[in-house]
C-alpha cells in the first residue's frame, strides 16, 4: 500500500512541476512548444483519475471496517496506532483529491492556452483581409 502512495506522491509532484512550467512567462514559440508536448502527454496521464479514486474508496471501505478504539478497553499504545492511521487517513485523501485537481488545472490551462493561439489565427487572418 505504501508503494502507490508513494507513486501517487511522485505523479502530484510531477503535476506541480508542469503546472508551473505552463504558468512561467516565457516566449509564445517556447510556450506553445510546452502546451503541445503537455496535451500529447494528458492523454496517457489521465489514468491518475481512477487511480485515485480507487485509492480514495480504499481509504472509504477501510475507514468504514476499522475497528474503533475508545474507551478503557484501548491501551495507549493502540490508541496511538489508531490516532497515526486516522491522520495517514486524512493524508492520502488530500494527496488523492490534490492529484485529481492538479490534473484538471493542467488540462484548463492547456486549453486556454489552445483557444488563445486560436484567437490569434483568426485575429491574424481578420487583419490581414
Amino acid at each position: 500500500m505504501a508503494l502507490q502512495w508513494m507513486i501517487l506522491g511522485y505523479i502530484l509532484a510531477a503535476e506541480a512541476a508542469v503546472a508551473i512550467l505552463l504558468t512561467l512567462p516565457s516566449p509564445k514559440l517556447v510556450k506553445s512548444r510546452v502546451v503541445s508536448l503537455v496535451s500529447l502527454i494528458l492523454q496517457p496521464a489521465m489514468f491518475i483519475i481512477p487511480f485515485a479514486a480507487f485509492q480514495l474508496l480504499d481509504i472509504y471501505w477501510k475507514n468504514e471496517h476499522r475497528l474503533m478504539c475508545s474507551g478503557e478497553s484501548c491501551t495507549t499504545a493502540e490508541r496511538d496506532r489508531y490516532e497515526k492511521s486516522i491522520y495517514k487517513a486524512q493524508r492520502n485523501v488530500l494527496l488523492s483529491a490534490a492529484a485529481c485537481l492538479l490534473y484538471w488545472c493542467i488540462y484548463r490551462i492547456c486549453m486556454y492556452n489552445k483557444e488563445i493561439e486560436n484567437l490569434e489565427e483568426v485575429e491574424k487572418r481578420i487583419k490581414d483581409e
